[in-house]
């Protein structure tokens, strides 16, 4: 029997950063519920670390489908329903070699580039002077140009692209005019730099495929694709944590004080694991009747795994809230999901927020936050838990 719409609470549910919603406590007694999605759907929501891993590793439950027409849906599709399950569609079509040498963090000259860029954006930020902003001055900026030197594009090209973020990820109950403008605009971009002897990185690693006749079956847009989902999930997903562990360093004095005693790199994976940038779920769908604990889910169900409060499980663990860097398990966080679908760029991601923490921490020991807490304001219906500005001091 449905439930009524009205007893069901609707997904997600605080936006505010700096602090874990109040419903993960309630969850804990009731680790898969039925919640109504922004889309308007019934979705079960899963809760406890065990069975937020066994959806993301069980292939029962499928990242592709959930963009299949008429099934339930977290929110509107902001891109074309082929491009959910991007890594998939990058083996299938005999690109994850190139990606994935694209994005390996021992390349040769990268490290030295994130610092020096790093280090470039402080400086512009000291000689501006206090307060300076620490998203759009520091990590969107810092992100980007990172993606744009993994493509090969030029690094000015990075600020046109970045804007299209603010609406290709946006949880929206109907679909978007703008997303697919923007969509349509920046394929046509990235298929210009196939063609654009001045490109380099993958997109010209890209482009020289279509000499190869094993790759006659890759069309200039399938190309693009991957350009346009390469720098968009991957700026949102490494921008959007490096900002949250900066919230975490201006917010939270055990973090703060962690980081000066023991260094950044070391305390990683805690921050990752206390990190509260996933604001949606990570949506699966039943390929078949499944059960989750104590729960049937029938096929065709729609299923949102809530990474945070399975980071937050005391089962998995104990004393959650605190931020230990020596947790023994700090690394088993599902923050880069799991399963088939572990982010392919955890270590890209983790050294690129290792080097911009170290460089701030380093160059301004004074930073701190230069409003009260309450007054930062956080991006509502979003697929990351963003504040729209982050002003620091030193």
């Amino acid at each position: 029997m449905t439930l009524a719409v009205e007893t069901l609470p609707g997904f997600p549910f605080d936006w505010n950063g700096t602090r874990l919603p109040a419903e993960v406590d309630a969850l804990r007694a009731e680790p898969v519920r039925k919640v109504r999605t922004i889309a308007g759907d019934e979705a079960w929501l899963v809760s406890s670390y065990a069975l937020c891993k066994q959806v993301l590793e069980d292939p029962r439950f499928s990242l592709k489908d959930t963009s299949a027409p008429g099934v339930p849906r977290q929110y509107a599709l902001t891109i074309p329903p082929h491009v959910v399950n991007n890594m998939g569609n990058i083996t299938g079509a005999g690109l994850r070699k190139a990606v994935m040498k694209a994005i390996i963090p021992k390349a040769p000259g990268l490290e030295e580039w994130l610092r020096d860029k790093a280090g470039a954006l402080v400086d512009a930020m000291g000689a501006e002077g206090a307060p300076g902003e620490l998203r759009s001055g520091f990590a969107d900026p810092y992100s980007a140009g990172l993606h744009c030197r993994l493509l090969g594009i030029p690094e000015e090209d990075g600020p046109r692209l970045l804007r299209s973020l603010d609406v290709a990820f946006m949880n929206a109950p109907r679909e978007i005019e703008a997303a697919r403008l923007n969509w349509d605009r920046d394929i046509a971009y990235m298929a210009e730099r196939l063609d654009d002897p001045a490109t380099g990185g993958l997109m010209a690693e890209l482009a020289a495929l279509r000499d190869d006749p094993e790759y006659a079956h890759l069309t200039d847009e399938m190309l693009a694709t991957v350009g346009v989902t390469l720098f968009g999930a991957g700026v949102i997903s490494t921008a959007g944590f490096l900002t949250m562990a900066l919230v975490s360093v201006l917010t939270r004095q055990d973090v703060r004080e962690a980081l000066a005693g023991g260094g950044v790199v070391g305390a990683m994976d805690e921050l990752l694991r206390v990190n509260l940038s996933i604001g949606d779920g990570l949506p699966r769908l039943a390929l078949e009747d499944v059960r989750l604990g104590d729960t049937l889910v029938r096929a065709g169900e729609l299923v949102l795994v809530l990474v945070e409060a399975a980071n937050h499980d005391p089962e998995q663990f104990p004393d959650p809230l605190a931020f230990r860097p020596d947790r023994q398990n700090a690394a088993e966080h599902l923050s880069f999901g799991g399963g088939r679908h572990f982010c392919p760029a955890t270590a890209l991601g983790k050294r690129h927020a290792e080097i911009a923490l170290e460089t701030l921490l380093d160059r301004l020991p004074e930073l701190r936050l230069a409003v009260p807490v309450e007054q930062l304001v956080w991006r509502t219906n979003f697929m990351k838990r963003l504040p729209e500005r982050l002003p620091a001091a030193w």
